[in-house]
């Protein structure tokens, strides 16, 4: 570790979506997210900005040329992590692991979004 000042101070991930809307829904409906920002902002999207808390996920809608910017890997803070897990199953979404418990005290389980990305959802400390 170095005591100099990081030149940079967030880090803001930005995937591609072959279906905007539903990574949309992925994101800001069935993750609890907030659309904070949308281009255009009226009409059919092209980007949209998804809020959670302190950090942020830009979504652009991927032409049918372009190559895909994953499969990435995002790790998703939730309240709980067996409620938020059942709620993605319900709705269909591929889980790749159910929620366990992590040595460091975490419960974490890997569910897959419609874009193929590994999204990684986690509650701190919480180990029931």
């Amino acid at each position: 570790m170095t005591d100099r000042p990081a030149l940079a101070r967030e880090v803001f991930p930005i995937i591609t979506s072959g279906d905007l809307d539903a990574a949309r829904h992925f994101y800001e409906g069935l993750l609890g997210g907030v659309v904070s920002y949308q281009f255009p902002e009226t009409g059919e999207p092209a980007y949209v900005s998804v809020s959670f808390g302190d950090g942020q996920l830009g979504i652009g809608r991927r032409e049918a040329d372009e190559q895909p910017t994953g499969p990435a890997t995002l790790w998703v803070y939730v309240a709980d992590c067996a409620a938020a897990v059942a709620r993605l199953a319900e709705a269909g979404v591929e889980v790749l692991a159910e929620p366990q418990a992590q040595p460091w005290g975490e419960r974490m389980a890997t569910v897959r979004d419609p874009d193929g990305n590994r999204v990684l959802v986690a509650d701190r400390g919480r180990t029931r």
